[in-house]
């Protein structure tokens, strides 16, 4: 499934990072260059009802549901993993159709049990299309093991994101010509 050819991130996150908004940003940066990045980026939503967590499909902006609906006093984990299984083959439709990158959410509890999204991550990396993944500290060690050792850690910021992409994309033609825009370097 992996070899050391693959182009694999993971952006290490730790409390008070906001890896969401670093993997939106870094989509709409590549996006507006041309780049078809393709997955799911979380989206927290906070009504007057209930909170809510929602997956943003890269490709076309439409948002998934993500939680049960299971009231108000219940507790514990209320991922609905077909929901996240529907926007997984959603985006699985997007790549069979062409994508230079895919992103991925979180490497999360399931992922981590082999379900979840893996099936995206291996769809991708067998197409040679790059994939980068929000994974959080205390899960990291469960990343290598999943990743069998050959991946790039990044930091949670959209600077080491770009570095890695330029690295990444220049092994792909058609993609020498991406630079960072005059915004990114001041930042």
């Amino acid at each position: 499934m992996f070899d050391a050819e693959c182009d694999l991130a993971a952006v290490v996150y730790d409390r008070g990072d906001d890896p969401d908004a670093v993997l939106r940003n870094f989509a709409q940066s590549l996006q507006a260059r041309g780049v078809r990045a393709v997955g799911l980026i979380q989206q927290v939503r906070h009504a007057v009802d209930a909170d809510g967590i929602a997956a943003m499909l890269v490709h076309n902006g439409v948002e998934r549901p993500l939680l049960l609906q299971l009231g108000r006093h219940a507790s514990g984990c209320r991922l609905d993993v077909g929901q996240l299984l529907q926007a997984g083959a959603e985006v699985a439709n997007a790549l069979s159709d062409g994508a230079d990158l895919l992103i991925i959410n979180r490497f999360g509890r399931q992922e981590s049990e082999g379900k979840g999204l893996t099936f995206l991550i291996e769809q991708a990396l067998a197409s040679d299309i790059p994939v980068v993944i929000a994974v959080p500290s205390f899960r990291f060690g469960e990343w290598i093991r999943f990743a069998h050792g050959m991946s790039v850690r990044l930091p949670c910021t959209h600077r080491a994101l770009n570095a890695w992409w330029r690295t990444v994309s220049r092994r792909y033609p058609g993609f020498d010509d991406v630079r960072p825009t005059i915004c990114e370097m001041l930042k």
